[in-house]
């Protein structure tokens, strides 16, 4: 990987490109540390801390920090990323906008709905930040005027939109997938603090120097292994064989050869843990803003068994029975998300169409329960690799009180990023090669 790095960077029009990739991210990162006029950072930073759940954490980690600083990135692309699932989600199951879907106009025509809305969305999560936590003391009662609050409201929506325009210049005149980029810049961001934090924790603190050898060695393997198992999940395909009868066109006899079907084992991604860790948070989040957090009704202990952090506590074992929801939820929105993106049925019938069939099972209705049920499979091994993924982090805080904002999530994204990027920059060098293979 970093061989096709360096290789990439003695290539002209490619080290343009990384260069306007990497002042991109350092406007980002500035932008991340600008504060919205008018606003008490001291208190924010104070409640943000008093929180002792993991509800606004997921929020901040994908923020790079920028929630908890309430600068003017503070909503960062999230309402972006909540709108393009949501329109992914339409377009299968909407017939107008899937027709929409498959043609170039049509991709255009959602994608400046898809900012239009995300621009809205921005607009009304702004205002109820601006005024539900105006109320609580992020303004004094001094400042707590409709002008300040509107200055906020306009300031988060104008960051989200920047930081929206700034994803597509990336994907344009950059590498690699513009919002995606972003996003992982934000991760990227918390990882020092978090490695400090667990060095503090566990090496610097440890009895004698043994200790702590032990400790960063224990740290290291945890990290690495769960790195290659996301890699693994990623990288890991199954692949069905297709044939193509031989059949006579003109004087030609065309067909016979051989192809597959690629099912990746990961099939929907990262996709079922984000589904599962927002709808698990939801409620913590309303409850949290509105100060219901607290008590000790079987709300209260509901509340507390949706939050990572009470999982795996051996003072506490009741509320590691979220954990199990946890997993239930995973293990649905991964066949559901793979259920949308990928029908068997249509892959079965555009085989018979083209003469393709796989070795012994017959085109038809029999190729579409052999994929289904391949499909089932794969979809089982993938969501267990992610749950496994996701869990790791959840025991270790847990178990050890190792308190970080980097989780299974934020791991998988990040591998996930980085080798599509790495990938992209690969095909631009080939494609420079043919290129110059022709002029030649």
């Amino acid at each position: 990987m970093f061989k096709t790095f360096i290789n990439a960077l003695k290539i002209k029009d490619i080290r343009k490109k990384l260069l306007f990739t990497f002042l991109m991210l350092v406007v980002i990162r500035i932008g991340s540390q600008l504060p919205v006029p008018g606003v008490n950072r001291d208190y924010f930073s104070q409640w943000f801390a008093a929180q002792s759940g993991d509800a606004f954490s997921f929020f901040d980690a994908f923020t790079g920090g920028s929630f908890t600083r309430m600068s003017i990135f503070a909503l960062n692309i999230t309402p972006y990323i909540t709108l393009s699932i949501i329109m992914q989600l339409l377009t299968i199951a909407i017939p107008k906008l899937e027709e929409m879907n498959k043609e170039e106009d049509g991709r255009k025509t959602i994608a400046s709905i898809t900012r239009y809305v995300t621009v809205a969305l921005a607009l009304i999560e702004s205002t109820a930040m601006a005024i539900g936590f105006g109320k609580q003391g992020l303004l004094d009662s001094a400042n707590f005027t409709a002008i300040n609050i509107i200055t906020i409201i306009v300031a988060m929506t104008a960051g989200s939109a920047f930081l929206m325009w700034i994803g597509e210049r990336i994907t344009e005149n950059g590498v690699g997938n513009g919002i995606s980029i972003v996003l992982i810049i934000n991760i990227i961001s918390r990882l020092p603090a978090d490695i400090k934090t667990l060095y503090s924790q566990f090496v610097s603190s440890a009895a004698n120097v043994g200790k702590a050898v032990v400790a960063a060695v224990i740290i290291l393997a945890v990290i690495l292994f769960t790195i290659v198992l996301v890699v693994l999940l990623n990288g890991g395909v199954r692949k069905i064989p297709v044939q193509y009868a031989k059949k006579v066109q003109g004087n030609r006899m065309v067909g016979g050869n051989n192809s597959n079907i690629p099912l990746r084992i990961n099939t929907a991604g990262v996709m079922p843990i984000i589904f599962a860790s927002s709808l698990m948070q939801f409620p913590v989040v309303i409850c949290s803003l509105f100060g219901v957090n607290e008590g000790t009704g079987i709300w209260f202990h509901i509340i507390k068994a949706l939050q990572s952090s009470y999982w795996f506590n051996k003072e506490t074992p009741l509320y590691s029975l979220g954990l199990l929801l946890y997993i239930i939820l995973c293990v649905f929105f991964a066949y559901f998300y793979t259920s949308i993106t990928f029908n068997p049925m249509l892959v079965s019938d555009n085989m018979k169409k083209s003469g393709g069939f796989i070795p012994g099972i017959r085109p038809g209705k029999p190729t579409t329960e052999y994929l289904s049920n391949v499909l089932n499979y794969i979809i089982f091994m993938g969501a267990v690799g992610l749950i496994i993924v996701a869990v790791i982090p959840f025991f270790f805080n847990g178990v050890f009180k190792a308190e970080v904002s980097f989780g299974g999530t934020s791991l998988i994204i990040i591998v996930s990023v980085v080798l599509e990027t790495m990938r992209q920059i690969e095909t631009m060098m080939v494609e420079r090669n043919y290129k110059g293979f022709l002029d030649a």
